[in-house]
């Protein structure tokens, strides 16, 4: 298991619920094709879990 993750937008969450927007924003993502680093825990896996469908994740 990698220390950092990768976590891109992918897809825009205009039409998203409310509660998906605040996630990505929780991640640190505010534009399209934008990446951040996280690290690997089980609270960030849960994050991207609930909007893998706007994300790409990569470990790093």
């Amino acid at each position: 298991m990698a220390n950092m993750l990768k976590v891109t937008l992918v897809k825009s969450t205009i039409g998203a619920k409310p509660q998906h927007k605040k996630t990505v924003e929780a991640l640190g993502l505010k534009k399209i094709h934008q990446a951040v680093e996280q690290p690997d825990n089980p609270q960030t896996r849960g994050m991207i879990h609930q909007v893998r469908h706007l994300v790409s994740v990569e470990e790093i």
